[in-house]
């Protein structure tokens, strides 16, 4: 009977732990502008890392979680902030509220991908590009672009669609990119000719492109891997960077100041610059801030990297209320219903 009791005791025992070692996780809450089919992945990668950790995503547009990051300011509900651009987070920077850290492996990156400044609060990730998806099925004699002053032309009225700026990280890449190579005023002139030409400002950085490769669209401004993704499908588009360069943005990392976990927070920025992190960062971009790991798709503009244009991140950030407030002001009337 001793026995018995024994060997029940014990088995209850074990079947007791699974529970008890999950009720020792502790969450951690990321915002994140990740896709939406990369945040499994990239959970299961991290818990595995820090197995005390729980990642709770609050996953949105880039515009949208910028927007409530900066809203919560005074009362911030996230331990990090992952897989945003890294504009938005040198707004953070500048309010002061991003802790001071710098991960395990950071000196190991690339320097572009690593925060400037002192004190040190961001690391990059990866880097995106805002590219041209050209329908040559749908283009009906016009030919492919090689500048971005060709897609003034006239026959592309109605034809063109690309992501809203202040939606969409893409989008503002794009504008940004403009105004900096352009000049402001070139830039802006620019813009009031190729809204001539724009069907919809989409609220998504891939959506312009998916359009274009089903034939609904011409033209799709839009991520450099979407467009390397649809044409690796069949979709008779050609992906192309402009001879005057195209605007580019990276992901980015940080602990928010005032985290209650912040000892399993750094634990997960140090994971961030690890090889295994970069390697998952590389089935989604063709850049990314570990050297040595590339990745680059069937299809990918080979001239990509080439392409991208001296960028000033700091300069995205101070001037992007201003620059979408104008860009409001001007084209807003061609953006398009938000789901």
């Amino acid at each position: 009977m001793k026995n018995w009791l024994a060997t029940c005791l014990v088995g209850a025992f074990a079947l007791a732990l699974p529970g008890a070692a999950l009720a020792q996780k502790t969450k951690v809450t990321v915002y994140t502008a990740l896709e939406n089919d990369q945040l499994g992945p990239f959970k299961a990668s991290i818990e595995k890392a820090v197995p005390e950790a729980e990642v709770v995503w609050v996953r949105d547009s880039t515009g949208v979680i910028t927007a409530r990051f900066l809203a919560e300011k005074d009362n911030p509900r996230a331990d990090m902030v992952m897989g945003l651009a890294a504009s938005s987070l040198l707004m953070f920077e500048k309010a002061g509220l991003l802790e001071a850290y710098k991960p395990a492996g950071a000196d190991a990156l690339k320097p572009v991908f690593r925060d400037g400044s002192e004190p040190y609060t961001w690391t990059g990730m990866d880097a995106y590009l805002g590219v041209v998806c050209f329908n040559t099925a749908e283009a009906k004699g016009v030919p492919v672009p090689t500048s971005w002053k060709d897609l003034l032309n006239p026959a592309l009225k109605g034809k063109i669609v690309m992501p809203h700026p202040a939606s969409s990280g893409t989008g503002y890449l794009m504008v940004a990119g403009w105004l900096q190579s352009m000049g402001e005023a070139e830039g802006w002139k620019f813009m009031d000719g190729l809204h001539e030409n724009i069907a919809a400002y989409l609220h998504s950085g891939s959506a312009p492109c998916v359009q274009a490769a089903r034939g609904e669209r011409t033209v799709g401004l839009a991520l450099d891997m979407r467009g390397a993704s649809e044409k690796s499908k069949g979709a008779p588009i050609e992906v192309v960077i402009p001879k005057e360069g195209v605007g580019w943005e990276m992901e980015a990392s940080a602990i928010v100041k005032g985290s209650k976990n912040l000892n399993l927070a750094k634990k997960v920025a140090d994971w961030s610059t690890t090889k295994e992190a970069n390697e998952l960062y590389s089935k989604t971009y063709a850049i990314v801030a570990a050297p040595g790991i590339e990745n680059k798709p069937a299809n990918y503009p080979a001239n990509a990297e080439a392409g991208m244009i001296k960028n000033d991140l700091a300069w995205m950030a101070d001037n992007r209320d201003r620059v979408l407030a104008e860009w409001s002001k001007r084209y807003e009337s061609k953006a398009a219903p938000k789901n």
